[in-house]
């Protein structure tokens, strides 16, 4: 789905479509992305998790491929709103086998999140050589096919799943819902609805803005692609540091810091350019990525396991349904004579309600599942 946020400026070329216009197109995939994460989540328990992540990758893949053929926009339009249904899968199905296991959530969690980050480092870099030396198609054909040969290598890898039923513990013993657990997923809900809005419209928008704004530095559009790609890559490993940190520190103080960060950094980041940008773009995703790892470790320690597939699909159905706004409403203020520097502005202003949801919580429950 990022590789479209690289290759969106050239397919809008080929299509005779202005920026504005072309990055509507990706508006349904990103809907698709929330939504059906909570039947993702639904089919995972009646038949397996394993089973939907070999859905998740051949259909990924296939999607991918089939845009690379598109002859219209209306074709391109279909392929991504495909990729945005089969990757709502992963995330209330991956992150809750991730949780199933109690030990060092929050460092687990964390490096999880390197890795995920990683494939969002590799997006602009890929898509930016494969576009400088071919096209924006070849850009999603490459990475289809590599999709689809490594959901033939998951599924030799497969071995036969034991009981996905996990309603209760390794003791044996009902664990309930935790004292202040409605406050907190209310807390929760407010953070994540708003830290969607910002991680998408960062991930989305960074590979232009730098285009835009690096300008004086002369650099081509492979190189841009590289630089947006170091931001991603070096940001990501944020999320293994907060991962410590919440196994350690009360969590509630984290969230505080990391809005704070955001607020700050990407402010900063709409005020500069060239190699000041960089570097202060580089801080405000260190923030942003660094958030990522605490909703679901806080989550954890208020929610028993039987319930942890219905509570992220809703999550998820949150803060992927609100990034599914980032591209409508850019496109609407873009066309409204608003610059890509104005865009940031905002998203440092949304960041000031995080701080909000980080005091509404408690202190950390001594409960760690």
């Amino acid at each position: 789905m990022l590789i479209f946020a690289k290759a969106a400026y050239d397919a809008g070329l080929y299509f005779d479509l202005s920026y504005g216009e072309t990055i509507q197109l990706g508006t349904l995939g990103f809907v698709l992305f929330g939504l059906v994460s909570p039947l993702a989540a639904r089919l995972a328990d009646y038949y397996s998790r394993s089973l939907l992540m070999v859905v998740f990758h051949f259909g990924l893949g296939i999607c991918a491929v089939a845009i690379s053929f598109s002859q219209t926009a209306n074709h391109l339009l279909i392929g991504l709103a495909g990729l945005g249904a089969f990757a709502s899968i992963f995330h209330p199905v991956g992150i809750a086998m991730l949780l199933k296991n109690p030990n060092k959530i929050g460092f687990r969690l964390g490096l999880n999140g390197v890795f995920g980050n990683m494939g969002v480092a590799a997006a602009p870099l890929m898509t930016g050589i494969l576009i400088f030396y071919y096209d924006w198609r070849t850009a999603f054909l490459v990475s289809g096919v590599l999709c689809v040969i490594y959901g033939v290598v998951f599924v030799v890898s497969l071995r036969p799943e034991i009981n996905n039923d996990t309603k209760n513990d390794n003791t044996g013993q009902e664990v309930g819902f935790s004292e202040g657990w409605a406050l907190v997923l209310f807390a929760l809900a407010i953070s994540t609805t708003v830290g969607g809005f910002i991680f998408a419209a960062v991930t989305f928008l960074i590979p232009r803005y730098f285009e835009v704004y690096m300008s004086n530095l002369s650099l081509s559009i492979a190189l841009t692609g590289v630089l947006a790609s170091l931001v991603y890559a070096f940001s990501s490993f944020s999320q293994v540091g907060v991962g410590w940190l919440i196994d350690r520190v009360s969590p509630k103080r984290v969230l505080f810091c990391m809005a704070l960060g955001q607020i700050v950094f990407i402010f900063f980041a709409s005020l500069f350019s060239d190699w000041i940008l960089f570097i202060f773009m580089t801080m405000a995703v260190c923030f942003v990525f660094g958030q990522i790892p605490i909703t679901d470790a806080i989550m954890v320690r208020y929610v028993p396991d039987d319930w942890r597939n219905r509570v992220l699909s809703i999550k998820f159905v949150l803060n992927l349904g609100v990034g599914a706004s980032v591209l409508p409403v850019c496109s609407f203020l873009l066309s409204s004579g608003y610059q890509l520097s104005d865009l940031f502005s905002f998203m440092s202003f949304s960041a000031v309600v995080i701080l909000g949801a980080s005091l509404l919580l408690p202190s950390q429950s001594k409960r760690l599942v």
